[in-house]
């Protein structure tokens, strides 16, 4: 019999270049499961970039301050915002319709200062117009839900609840009943009213947790820069020491990773970009039913072939992802 022939180790061709990409984010909502006795903590993506401890609020401090953050600190995010009541539930606003000021935030946040660092047990770490950073001390444990998760929604579901320790959510509520009574008579709430706004008549707290906590994908280690506008992505590009902005340079493609409210324009600009072999990948991720999905994108795989083989491939538009999930 003739001699065995031995398998051949393929090396590496040290010329071959590293593929071009770009990764473009598109963020969703989780689906709700009925049966589930809580919603999970977090929106997908939040938890998609974070880690399954989903620690929103120092990854948020970091982007909006030039704090130095012990990374085993727990932290908390506090949110003034409106409660809208309805015939038989109260649903949360987004902060957005609220348009706070600094001045106002400033009024309100003076009157429950004392309150706030006497349960936390802590002073206050950083505020601004929207929100309230403080160590969060005996309330590390609560269970939140962030304020992009949870408004627009019945609050019920949604409230702060005990994890493994018990007592704490009711010391929260407690806290939460206080500061709703001194906002109530607070004179730049009578001032708002009068104006046609909405009044700030509660707290809103979420994405307790540390910077030691973060889990971000794998991926991010090739990113070179994040484009985005949002507080979230600006603290992780802080945290990830990566170079950020909120407008896609054209002529910086290349490990570059979006995040925007707008993905439209900046998919056309992507796939161009993937024609003219300016780049080699597009890898779009996103959350069908608040489930993780990727899918990569080549020059080839950006045409549709039609049965009818003598016509023109048709190129992947925007409706064509997001409407049959190309």
């Amino acid at each position: 019999m003739p001699p065995k022939i031995k398998e051949m180790a393929i090396e590496p061709n040290p010329n071959s270049k590293p593929a071009r990409r770009f990764t473009l984010m598109i963020g969703g909502e989780d689906a709700l499961d009925p049966q589930a006795e809580q919603p999970p903590c977090g929106l997908p993506q939040e938890r998609f970039l974070l880690g399954k401890r989903v620690p929103i609020a120092p990854i948020l401090l970091l982007g909006q301050s030039d704090l130095v953050i012990d990374p085993q600190l727990s932290i908390a995010c506090l949110q003034p915002v409106h409660l809208h009541a309805t015939r038989d539930h109260l649903v949360l606003l987004n902060q957005t319709q609220l348009g706070l000021t600094q001045e106002e935030s400033n009024a309100l946040l003076k009157p429950i200062l004392p309150l706030l660092e006497e349960d936390f047990q802590s002073p206050l770490l950083f505020h601004n117009a929207s929100f309230y950073f403080i160590p969060a001390g005996p309330f590390a444990s609560l269970a939140t839900h962030s304020l992009e998760q949870s408004h627009g929604r019945n609050i019920d579901w949604w409230m702060p609840r005990d994890s493994h320790e018990e007592g704490i959510s009711k010391r929260w509520r407690k806290l939460q009943n206080e500061i709703q009574m001194l906002w109530h008579i607070d004179a730049i709430n009578q001032v708002r009213e009068q104006s046609g706004k909405s009044s700030i008549n509660s707290i809103w707290i979420s994405g307790i947790g540390k910077l030691a906590d973060v889990e971000v994908p794998n991926f991010f280690k090739e990113i070179k820069t994040i484009y985005s506008n949002k507080p979230l992505l600006k603290g992780l590009a802080k945290f990830l020491n990566t170079p950020q902005s909120a407008d896609v340079n054209p002529d910086q493609l290349e490990a570059g990773f979006a995040d925007t409210d707008d993905p439209e324009p900046i998919w056309e600009m992507l796939s161009t970009a993937l024609e003219n072999k300016q780049l080699d990948e597009v890898i779009l991720v996103d959350f069908p039913q608040g489930h993780f999905r990727e899918r990569t994108f080549t020059r080839k795989s950006l045409h549709q072939q039609s049965w009818m083989f003598w016509r023109k491939a048709k190129k992947i538009s925007w409706q064509d992802l997001i409407g049959t999930g190309a």
